[in-house]
């Protein structure tokens, strides 16, 4: 059964998640707060992130930088792109 909430990222009502897709008081806030459209816009962008920056998600401080870009893209003003991103035609 589809699962529709108020998605507070796109300010509409769309399909949520299945589950939590983080841990603890966060993946539930996610979880009730945030769409799978939203969530799926977000992978994509911490995706570009991890390769423009070339992160390593073994590193502590990696982690620490995503969590933070993850939480200004979901609930903030956004996450920027990297200085001189440049979005590739399709």
């Amino acid at each position: 059964m589809t699962r529709i909430i108020y998605c507070n990222k796109l300010q509409k009502e769309l399909e949520g998640l299945a589950s939590p897709p983080y841990p603890g008081e966060l993946g539930l806030k996610i979880y009730n707060e945030i769409s799978q459209l939203a969530w799926d816009q977000w992978l994509a962008h911490q995706t570009m992130l991890i390769n423009e920056y070339r992160l390593s998600l073994i590193d502590p401080k990696s982690k620490t930088f995503l969590n933070d870009e993850m939480k200004k893209f979901l609930f903030g003003q956004g996450s920027e792109k990297p200085a001189g991103f440049v979005e590739q035609e399709k």
